[in-house]
């Protein structure tokens, strides 16, 4: 059996430019062997290959991660466990064809700060989350839609099972608020899915608020923001002016505090 799973993840808006997804191929990250090592300071590194470019993608994660699955292993990606689909995939849409490639997958087990950095801007990045038991991610003034969920709209279970997911917004004060991913335990217990968040990004930095064994995600991008916005260049800029200027992660995460969820083993 899998071990208990709970997770509150809090995260930093980097930048949203005009922009609406449309329907293409995913360009998912191909995560790399460099960092085997699990404990603190964790870094995992990957690239994504896209149709004109490579774009290198650094994980950091000061407190350690559950474990790093960068060759191989279970393919955690599937229908339940009787393998892959891509037209009932819990991972596919209509926005999105195709399920993350290979088994590649970080997983979260130490509360804490994490970051996702990206070489160059990426365009409408997607999140596959696996096994949102009880769990969920919140991000700050950064809207995302939900694509699919398994068990929901005709798209198979998960690997541990279904489970649907519901967004909820949170009014923080000072004109921020959070928009929380929530497991809704309705069809299961065991969400596995995709969310996607529309415009140009460059880092995402979130935070575990609390120790748990384990939930895995992966990214993908429909392309770089060169690639995805070319006729108007002048809205995506350079990768060092995309975090969020005034709200210091300490700040949220004490603010985050007060709305953390209450989750029961299974």
């Amino acid at each position: 059996m899998k071990g208990l799973k709970h997770i509150t993840v809090v995260g930093m808006m980097i930048w949203v430019c005009s922009g609406t997804a449309s329907a293409a191929p995913i360009f998912w990250t191909d995560w790399l062997g460099t960092d085997q090592d699990s404990g603190p300071g964790f870094q995992g590194q990957g690239i994504i290959t896209t149709s004109t470019s490579t774009v290198d993608v650094t994980y950091t994660n000061a407190n350690g991660i559950g474990f790093f699955q960068s060759s191989g292993g279970i393919d955690y990606y599937q229908n339940g466990r009787s393998g892959r689909d891509d037209t009932i995939s819990p991972y596919t849409s209509s926005l999105v064809d195709n399920s993350p490639t290979g088994t590649d997958i970080v997983a979260l087990s130490r509360a804490g700060e994490q970051t996702l950095s990206f070489s160059e801007a990426i365009a409408n990045p997607v999140f596959a989350f696996v096994s949102l038991n009880g769990n969920g991610y919140a991000f700050l003034n950064q809207d995302f839609n939900i694509l699919s969920s398994g068990g929901e709209a005709g798209n198979a279970c998960g690997y541990w099972g279904c489970g649907g997911v519901t967004k909820n917004i949170v009014d923080i004060g000072g004109g921020n608020f959070l928009y929380e991913l929530n497991s809704s335990n309705v069809g299961g217990t065991e969400p596995h899915g995709v969310i996607q968040f529309t415009g140009a990004f460059s880092t995402l930095t979130w935070e575990s608020a609390s120790n748990e064994f384990w939930n895995g995600f992966t990214v993908g991008v429909q392309g770089t923001a060169d690639e995805i916005f070319p006729d108007d260049p002048n809205s995506v800029p350079e990768p060092s002016s995309l975090l969020l200027i005034g709200v210091g992660l300490a700040t949220l995460a004490a603010r985050r505090r007060k709305h953390i969820w209450a989750f029961s083993s299974k």
